[in-house]
């Protein structure tokens, strides 16, 4: 009788365990039409529920792969991660809908997303807290946009995220130029006079028009000074004072006490 009540337990507790795995196993989208999938995740993007969007979009890919609702799907799930910071997925999405639909009447749009999910990609919860300088942090993802926004723009001059996309373009430029100058002050900072001379001419020349280079030339007349190389240190310091007659760098340089050269008394 102990013999038959264990047996009769043992069945008890398996068939309870079964009964609670069966909700996890129904599957509340089955036999739904691509519309009707389409449909929900549009609705759950409305109400900002990203997880429920991406759940309902990749089901529409899988079950209907063909056909406009699929297409659809692949451009707006990259939307659905994006906004669920999910920065690296949004990237990925958007290159497998440029790679798959090159004409698409919207691909101008993916690749404008592709760049915002890179322009915010290392602007995160962590970046927020530090309030941290963009100039400071790695440029792998600014780059990544700045080349995304400028194929943008070369590609379809047109589109209406182009304006959108120039204006952030000039801030990556000036974004790329300050932390180059950023990594030449670090040089210059620790002796590394050669370092911080190249660092900076290479910001002067790779951007001419961006507000870093007053600073860049600045370097480079001190990094030159400290290398003992009077004719760089003259010619950085002639383009200096052409370019920027006002310069903050000037501004009280030189006392009636002190005739030191400007460029010695930072």
């Amino acid at each position: 009788m102990a013999h038959f009540t264990l047996r009769s337990l043992t069945l008890v507790v398996v068939l309870l365990l079964a009964g609670c795995g069966l909700p996890d196993q129904i599957d509340e989208t089955a036999g739904w039409s691509a519309q009707r999938l389409y449909s929900e995740a549009k609705e759950s993007i409305s109400d900002g529920a990203w997880e429920r969007a991406i759940k309902m979009f990749e089901k529409l890919e899988a079950r209907y792969p063909y056909g406009r609702y699929a297409q659809q799907a692949q451009l707006e799930v990259a939307y659905a991660y994006y906004k669920s910071n999910e920065q690296a997925s949004a990237v990925a999405a958007c290159d497998r809908f440029i790679k798959l639909h090159p004409n698409h009447a919207n691909v101008d749009y993916a690749y404008y997303l592709k760049g915002l999910a890179y322009f915010n990609e290392d602007l995160g919860i962590l970046g927020s807290l530090a309030d941290q300088d963009l100039s400071e942090r790695d440029t792998k993802a600014t780059r990544e946009s700045f080349g995304t926004f400028k194929e943008l723009i070369q590609r379809f001059p047109d589109s209406k995220y182009a304006p959108d996309a120039q204006l952030r373009l000039r801030y990556l430029v000036n974004a790329l130029a300050s932390h180059e100058v950023h990594v030449a002050r670090y040089y210059y900072k620790r002796g590394a006079y050669v370092a911080a001379a190249n660092r900076a001419q290479a910001t002067v020349k790779d951007f001419p028009q961006s507000p870093a280079v007053e600073e860049a030339l600045f370097l480079m007349v001190k990094s030159y000074d400290a290398l003992n190389l009077p004719d760089l240190r003259d010619d950085a310091e002639r383009v200096i004072r052409k370019n920027f007659p006002n310069s903050r760098y000037f501004a009280g340089a030189v006392t009636d006490n002190d005739s030191r050269p400007w460029w010695k008394l930072w």
